[in-house]
């Protein structure tokens, strides 16, 4: 909610083309501002955009949008594309902004927190926005741990969702199935494997507990028909998992011999990947 003094500084604050550019709450022009493409939101329904444009027909924006300056004069969205959308199907011509000055990797950062607390992402938009944060600025899993104010495994683990199959991806964007049964889809060693249990799934009411023990029992009866892997070999793997922030997988051959596979998915993480392991 703004406060009255508030209020009085926007109304005072109102930009122009010839207002000169500080940090501050103003009202801008709706049409000088764009929406930030590195925004870990991506999906914006349409009934809860035309619910809030009603709002803020009658009540007006009651929260400034957080926006950064341009070089070219205009405005870009670090946090409230939605109150920015809704006010123009609202119809309005301007919107309460602050104005701040940040770096790009502030902007990701303040607009993925907010989101985050807001409960405004879904699962995989939020693994997005952490895998860029690791990708393009270089940031570590505790690094992002420390900055959202989660425990470094579960970044670890919401990262490790977007190695899902498309479908189940989709599913989960859907919300056929929840962020917990994805997440334990991912106990499968295959994607094959993974497919084959959400499509078993599909139409059933089973408990993310369930599926667990479903997948435990499925894993203990494949290692039982195989040699058990060294431990010391999984510890390692996972260490690596842990400081690299990809899929690992360490096959072992004979006589101390054996192979390390680093998965990556991009250019981009493959450049962090090799600046990492350089030192």
């Amino acid at each position: 909610m703004i406060s009255p003094t508030t209020r009085r500084s926007i109304k005072k604050g109102a930009l122009s083309e010839t207002n000169s550019r500080s940090e501050g709450i103003w009202n801008i022009l709706l049409s000088s501002i764009r929406p930030n493409p590195k925004q870990p939101r991506r999906y914006f329904g349409a009934k809860e955009l035309d619910e809030l444009a009603s709002s803020i027909k009658e009540h007006g924006v009651l929260q400034p949008i957080l926006v950064s300056e341009l070089i070219d004069g205009g405005y870009e969205i670090i946090s409230g594309e939605r109150r920015w959308r809704a006010s123009q199907l609202a119809g309005l011509s301007q919107i309460p902004a602050l104005v701040k000055k940040v770096d790009d990797v502030k902007k990701l950062e303040i607009s993925l927190i907010e989101n985050i607390q807001r409960e405004d992402l879904d699962p995989l938009e939020e693994a997005f926005a952490y895998k860029r944060l690791m990708d393009e600025f270089g940031l570590t899993q505790q690094e992002i741990a420390d900055k959202v104010g989660k425990a470094r495994p579960t970044i670890a683990n919401m990262i490790r969702l977007l190695d899902l199959p498309e479908e189940v991806k989709e599913a989960l964007r859907d919300k056929k199935i929840t962020h917990t049964q994805a997440k334990t889809l991912l106990g499968l060693k295959t994607d094959r494997e993974r497919l084959e249990m959400y499509r078993s799934m599909l139409g059933q009411k089973i408990s993310s507990a369930d599926l667990e023990r479903v997948i435990s029992r499925k894993n203990f009866g494949s290692k039982s028909k195989g040699p058990s892997r060294n431990p010391n070999i999984v510890y390692l793997e996972d260490e690596l998992r842990s400081s690299l922030g990809t899929k690992i997988k360490i096959t072992e051959s004979q006589k101390g011999r054996g192979r390390v596979v680093i998965d990556y998915y991009s250019e981009e993480e493959l450049t962090r990947l090799a600046d990492k392991l350089r030192g």
